[in-house]
Order: C-alpha cells, then sequence, then structure tokens
C-alpha cells in the first residue's frame, strides 16, 4: 500500500497511522474503559496463547507486562484512532496489537514482537473488539452505574422517610388530586431507581458473554482448543465480572442484540430520572408565583440580569445527560440493526454511545444525590395550604353524600369561596364529627374509606 510515515517516538506503528489518516473524521478517540477492555483482553489471550504453547513464553510474558500498562492508563495518548473508522474495530485492535508489540519488544530488549502473529495471535478483531465492548461495558455498569444508581435510591429513601408525615396535594393531568405525602412521591423515585438496578443485574448476563474464540465469522478458524475459555477464565478472576463465552458464536458475531439491550436498560433509567428531575422543578418553581412545596439547595446565581434568581441547575443538568442518553440510544439501536450477515459494522459507535450513556448517567446520578436530593426541605405549611385548599378532597365524600351530591358541594365552595366542610355541615349533609373524619388529610393518603 505503499510507504507511510509514523511519528518519531510513537508506540503505535504503520496499520494505526494510516487509520489515522484515513478517519480524520470528529477528533473523538476511543475511550478509557475501552482501552482498558482492549489491554486485559490481549494481555489474558497473550497469557493462554503462551500456556498452549502458541507463542513463546518469554513473548507470552512480555505481551502480558505490556498490557498491564496499557490497562492501568500508561498509554492512552498512543490511541489516536478516530471512533468512526471501519465498522469493525480493526484499526482500533491493530492500534491496541501494534503499542503492545512495541512495548513487549522494548521490555524484552533482544528480540522482535509481531503485532499479528504474537498479539494478535488465535484472534481476530471480529472476535476481540465487540468483546471489548462487552467487557468494557459491564464493567462501567459494575463498578460505575449500580453504585451510582445506588447512591441515589438512599438519598431518596432518606427523603421518604423525612417528608413521611408533610402532606400535600396530588397532582394529576397537573391538575389538584386528592393528598398524597411528599415522602409516598419520594418514595416511588426510590423505586423507580432501584428498578433500574434491578434492570442492570437482569441484562448483566447477556452483556457478559463474550464472543472471543470465533475469529472471523463465527468458526473459531486459527484459535486452538480451550483458547477462548482460558482467557474468559483470567478475565473472570482479573475483574470479578460474571463472564462467559458465547453460547453461539454466530448470534455473538453477527448481532449486538445484548448491547442493544442494555442501551435500553440505560434508557428506561434516564426515562425514570427525567421525571424525577421534572418533579423536583416543578415543586421548588417559584418562589412566589410557583408551587414552592420545596426548596433545593441554592448552588448558584440564576441570571446575569435579574439579581437573587436561583435555579434549579442539577435537574436541568439532569434533563440534558436524558437527552444525550436518548440520543444514543437511537444511534445504538441503529448501529445494532447493521448486523450484515457474520459481523455487525457499526461496532466503533455503538461503543462510543453505550459508554458515553453509562458514564453520563452514572456522573449525574451522583450529582443529583448530593448536589440537589440530600439538601432538599419541604416546606410543610404551603404544602399542608394546598392540600386542605383543594377541591378534590371532595373525592372523599363520595361514599357518604354519593358522587353528585360531592360535585355539588364542591362546586358551592368554589364559588362562594368556602371549604368543603363548611359547606357540607352548611348543608345538613354530615355532621361536623362526621365532615372531620371524610376530610382528614393524613387518613385519605393512607387510602381505604374514611369511617
Amino acid at each position: 500500500m505503499g510507504e507511510v510515515r509514523v511519528p518519531l517516538g510513537a508506540k503505535w506503528q504503520a496499520q494505526t497511522q494510516r487509520a489515522v489518516e484515513n478517519f480524520p473524521i470528529s477528533g473523538l478517540v476511543i475511550s478509557r474503559p475501552l482501552i482498558w477492555a482492549l489491554a486485559k483482553i490481549k494481555g489474558a489471550a497473550a497469557v493462554i496463547n503462551g500456556e498452549l504453547g502458541v507463542i513463546e513464553p518469554r513473548v507470552s510474558a512480555s505481551i502480558a507486562r505490556a498490557a498491564e500498562l496499557v490497562a492501568a492508563g500508561s498509554f492512552d495518548a498512543e490511541f489516536p484512532v478516530d471512533v468512526f473508522q471501519t465498522g469493525s474495530g480493526t484499526s482500533s485492535n491493530m492500534n491496541m496489537n501494534e503499542v503492545l508489540a512495541t512495548l513487549a519488544s522494548e521490555i524484552l530488549g533482544d528480540a522482535t514482537v509481531k503485532p499479528n502473529d504474537h498479539v494478535n495471535a488465535s484472534q481476530s478483531s471480529n472476535d476481540v473488539f465487540p468483546s471489548s465492548i462487552h467487557l468494557g461495558v459491564a464493567s462501567q455498569l459494575v463498578t460505575s452505574l449500580t453504585p451510582a444508581l445506588g447512591e441515589l435510591a438512599i438519598s431518596l429513601e432518606a427523603k421518604a422517610l423525612e417528608f413521611a408525615e408533610v402532606v400535600k396535594s396530588g397532582r394529576t393531568h397537573l391538575m389538584d388530586a386528592t393528598p398524597v405525602t411528599l415522602g409516598q412521591e419520594f418514595s416511588g423515585y426510590a423505586a423507580a431507581i432501584r428498578y433500574g438496578i434491578e434492570r442492570i443485574e437482569s441484562s448483566l448476563g447477556r452483556v457478559s458473554e463474550l464472543p472471543l474464540g470465533g475469529t472471523a465469522v463465527g468458526t473459531g478458524l486459527n484459535a486452538p482448543e480451550g483458547f477462548a475459555a482460558g482467557v474468559i477464565e483470567v478475565l473472570r478472576k482479573e475483574t470479578g465480572l460474571p463472564l462467559t463465552e458465547a453460547r453461539n458464536h454466530f448470534e455473538a458475531q453477527g448481532s449486538r442484540d445484548a448491547l442493544v439491550e442494555a442501551s435500553g436498560v440505560t434508557r428506561t433509567i434516564a426515562i425514570s430520572m427525567y421525571k424525577i428531575a421534572n418533579d423536583l422543578r416543578l415543586m421548588s418553581s417559584g418562589p412566589r408565583c410557583g408551587l414552592g412545596e420545596i426548596h433545593l439547595p441554592d448552588l448558584q446565581p440564576g441570571s446575569s440580569i435579574m439579581p437573587g434568581k436561583v435555579n434549579p441547575v442539577v435537574p436541568e443538568a439532569v434533563c440534558q445527560v436524558v437527552a444525550q442518553v436518548v440520543g444514543n440510544d437511537a444511534a445504538i439501536a441503529f448501529g445494532g440493526a447493521a448486523g450484515n450477515l457474520e459481523l455487525n459494522v457499526m461496532l466503533p459507535v455503538i461503543a462510543r454511545n453505550l459508554i458515553e450513556s453509562v458514564e453520563l448517567l452514572a456522573s449525574v446520578a451522583r450529582a443529583l444525590a448530593h448536589k440537589c436530593v440530600d439538601g432538599v426541605v419541604a416546606d410543610v405549611e404551603r404544602c399542608r395550604t394546598y392540600a386542605l385548599s383543594s377541591p378534590s378532597l371532595g373525592t372523599s365524600l363520595n361514599p357518604y353524600i354519593g358522587y353528585e351530591a360531592a360535585a355539588k358541594v364542591i362546586k358551592a365552595a368554589l364559588a362562594e369561596g368556602k371549604d368543603l366542610r363548611t359547606v357540607v355541615v352548611e348543608q345538613g349533609l354530615l355532621s361536623e364529627a362526621e365532615a372531620d373524619r371524610a376530610l382528614d388529610v393524613m387518613s385519605m393518603t393512607k387510602g381505604g374509606i374514611l369511617r
């Protein structure tokens, strides 16, 4: 293909340089979790190739040591290939092969380690690169997103307990509804986040299936017996993840359904967080002309022109992250549909978007928990005033006087500017004691018929 000039001092070699020159597209390079995952796979592959006699023990050890250094983050600048590259990720796989070959040769000092013959032995880009995506995503789900969601759930659960006796008006269609407690609302938010963790756990087994051993098309050509199982066992011990070999290498090679599923999980979690963030914004709206039921922590000035204005900045950041995650999910779903015959050819963009979604959600979940939810303060009196003044309290009159009579009482109360208790007693529909029982707002939050 002609000469190619590699920068002096670069650890990469000719194939990487060609990719750099061929794909000057976005300036985006593969992420740290993907570099880590590729390096971990290459290191484990070197160990097993050494044990199986595919490569010499000295070469195996040098590659494994080089992979440790790369996995630790010492050479991230040596991975300059653009995300938007060959769809199989071959350019990034060869980038890793070349960097490890250079480093391993330097470690040995008296031998040349070859990118294809040694580092890539028993492998293909077509099984290694998707395996690295699965490994990187599984790791981020377990070590980053799940703990972050756990922190958010704990913060929400604490507020659910703190606000257990704070009665407020419920709202449906953004209109007054029967009373709830602020604690009940926060318990719903906490449950949504807990369900998100459950969704991660239920998808993790499929995300953790690795296509290793399928090589080019799923048949395993040039991979010795026991190679994939050995590599996966090493990775399982080193990472603690529930990694397994793909149950069907042809599905694992041609489809990326598990990653599409994982992206769907991140989208669902994002949608839950959007609802929570928007509720916090609505309930804290004001301070004079909104609902003003809660106060969020004052974090920074909210306007360059209006003095004293403070905005719900963390919930707004959450909403923007959600927009990005939903967009990423659309790109991932589109990419997942690009499984043509024996290979999906949108692997790098799937990797980039899914890892970004996981990382964004983890970061913003912690911000929401500790910069916002932990500092929420309820305006107890305002909440109670809204609850007592809502015409929807009349719902609890239905068992006593019937729906139609209750509707007339509500209409009269609104027209005359009176509370429901006064009207229902004045009209002789209930005694004062019966009215007090029927219109007890705290009891209404517990359900059932008030007797």
